[in-house]
């Protein structure tokens, strides 16, 4: 029984830890700042924080308490509960895999950025000479440099969805970079997602108070604070 147990944390520290960096992702720091200010700006905050501590923090307490107490993956913990609920465990784990398919995309993004970023001159910071070397090309002109970068450099998109385009070299090799540092950071399970948790919980956090510190510097930073927390 021993030998075939689901293997532990090694202590309490990595298991908080790894709830926090699971709880700092692309939603809040990039899709929330959006919807609020779609949606109202201090307005907004209100069904949210309702929701939030009515609902929200509820659920992620029962997902934690069931799989602490059962120590089973998610669709053993929901078919021990009830046969019947079997389908919501593989539901979360299909919908866990889609999240992985879309954001080792993103990683894959972060890396051809990343390697990108070491010149003196940033890529997307200015549009490549035309071939005849005569100026810059015209379609960067039209748009600005960064867009030429993403959607030429880094995409290289198609004219249209009916054409293919071939296989992005460069993304296809940043691509399998993030899924090689992915298995490695679960390929023993909790022995060496652990170990990593040290890193990602705390790294989001720091990056966060970068952003914080270069957001507040900015101009009409103030009326963009008022802005969030003003209900209308």
């Amino acid at each position: 029984m021993e030998k075939d147990a689901r293997p532990k944390w090694d202590s309490p520290v990595q298991f908080v830890l790894a709830c926090v960096s699971y709880a700092v992702g692309l939603g809040n720091v990039w899709r929330f700042p959006y919807l609020c200010q779609m949606h109202g700006g201090g307005g907004f905050l209100i069904p949210y924080l309702l929701m939030l501590f009515l609902e929200g923090v509820p659920l992620f307490y029962l997902e934690l308490a069931i799989g602490q107490k059962m120590r089973l993956g998610s669709i053993g913990a929901w078919t021990a509960i009830s046969p019947y609920l079997g389908g919501v465990g593989l539901a979360s784990v299909v919908t866990s895999l889609y999240l992985c398919l879309y954001y080792n995309i993103i990683n894959a993004w972060s890396f051809w950025y990343l390697f990108h970023s070491f010149q003196s001159v940033l890529p997307w910071a200015e549009c490549p000479i035309n071939a005849n070397r005569t100026g810059p090309i015209k379609e960067c002109e039209r748009a600005t440099p960064t867009q030429y970068f993403f959607y030429r450099e880094t995409l290289d998109i198609s004219s249209s969805i009916e054409e293919n385009g071939g296989i992005h070299t460069g993304q296809a090799l940043c691509l399998i970079l993030a899924w090689i540092i992915t298995y490695l950071f679960i390929v023993r399970g909790v022995k060496s997602t652990g170990k990593v948790v040290y890193f990602t919980a705390t790294f989001p956090y720091v990056v966060l108070f970068v952003y914080l510190i270069r957001g507040v510097t900015l101009h009409g930073a103030i009326n963009g604070v008022k802005y969030m927390f003003t209900p209308k």
